[in-house]
């Protein structure tokens, strides 16, 4: 088994779950961690026993880093993922990709024209419940897929927002539950239904008055495969209720998945507090499965750390593409589709119109129809 190094950029809360998962992998070796500022690296580094750099190129041609992952603020990705892909490494970004296209584009384009990968952190798809639904779309079990939701109700108190000081602000979040607490609902609801032909969406700052961004948002979607979708988000509901996405297929089968259950899972802050089930499946001869699934879930959910286990299978997918030479479970271009989304919802809000995909970069200055 080849061993890789690896190394993080960032050194923010969630790059903890990150250091931890790469420990516990055999064949991942970490050994550098990048800030801007010294102070925080050299703290980060002392903890895992690391070389702490201010210096992105010099860190990954001093340790021959393999795959570095990216834990910046979301406006921040573009900037360290050309740096890190002009250097030689794979790159792996906690999501979403970015917060405008144009990132998206300028950070795809520098990994293609360096030849090294480009993936995107969603560790919900990782889930067996995720992976159960995927497989039943694969194998026909629903028809096609005809209609998609997502209900994502959750809750960010101003302890949150207090808690880092770009939370909550347009240039440094890039926006709010659309792009830092939603993208892992889009990407599995993007992953069952497909590509988009249309969006109209809405989005408001319900009960949040000392930020800046959205903290809710909805969208109703078509479908070039003739299906449409429902999208509901918020950070508006104490203590927080459920994520869920759910699929109806065109044989009246029905199939979904709770992502999250209760108060919503914060890195570094608090733990998921639910186990991922299928919570609903209807599929002709298999409804009786549901209870044993819901029970063996459950049990692994109970023997494993939940926020450092599903990091570690995503790590461990990019490595096993790194090894056969194959893309990650989520690649940059997909990955653009999330920030293509919820881009259209603020489009569809700014100038009240549905928004025709696909999408390109626009240079308004309004970040994308954010800040309209």
């Amino acid at each position: 088994m080849k061993e890789y190094k690896l190394a993080i950029i960032g050194c923010g809360k969630v790059a903890h779950l990150h250091a931890q998962a790469i420990k516990n992998l055999p064949n991942a070796i970490l050994a550098a961690v990048w800030s801007r500022t010294a102070a925080s690296a050299e703290k980060f580094a002392t903890a895992y026993g690391v070389k702490p750099y201010s210096d992105i190129t010099a860190m990954i041609k001093d340790n021959h880093i393999d795959l570095v992952i990216v834990c910046t603020p979301h406006p921040f990705h573009r900037e360290v993922t050309v740096e890190a892909a002009q250097a030689g490494a794979n790159v792996l970004v906690e999501k979403p990709l970015a917060s405008t296209l144009e990132d998206c584009d300028a950070m795809i384009q520098a990994c293609k024209d360096a030849g090294v990968k480009l993936g995107v952190v969603s560790q919900r798809r990782f889930y067996a419940p995720v992976q159960r639904i995927r497989q039943a779309i694969d194998e026909g079990k629903i028809g096609t897929p005809a209609l998609g939701t997502i209900n994502m109700l959750g809750w960010r108190d101003k302890a949150y927002y207090d808690a880092d000081a770009w939370r909550g602000t347009w240039d440094m979040e890039g926006g709010g539950v659309l792009v830092n607490q939603a993208p892992h609902q889009l990407d599995i609801f993007l992953w069952f239904m497909g590509e988009i032909e249309e969006v109209y969406g809405v989005w408001r700052n319900l009960n949040h008055p000392y930020i800046e961004v959205e903290d809710t948002a909805l969208a109703i979607v078509k479908f070039k495969n003739g299906g449409i979708g429902n999208i509901i988000v918020s950070n508006s509901e104490k203590p927080g209720i459920y994520g869920k996405v759910q699929v109806h297929g065109s044989n009246g089968a029905s199939v979904g998945v709770q992502t999250d259950g209760g108060a919503m899972f914060i890195a570094g802050m608090s733990s998921v507090l639910e186990p991922p089930v299928n919570d609903l499946w209807t599929v002709p001869g298999e409804e009786s499965l549901l209870d044993g699934w819901v029970k063996d879930d459950s049990d692994l959910f109970n023997r494993i750390e939940p926020t450092v286990y599903y990091m570690e299978r995503q790590i461990e997918d990019f490595l096993t593409a790194l090894d056969r030479g194959g893309d990650p479970l989520i690649t940059g271009e997909f990955a653009r589709r999330t920030v293509e989304l919820f881009t259209a919802i603020y489009r569809s809000t700014r100038d009240n119109v549905p928004v025709k995909f696909p999408l390109a970069p626009e240079n308004k200055g309004d970040m994308d129809g954010r800040k309209a």
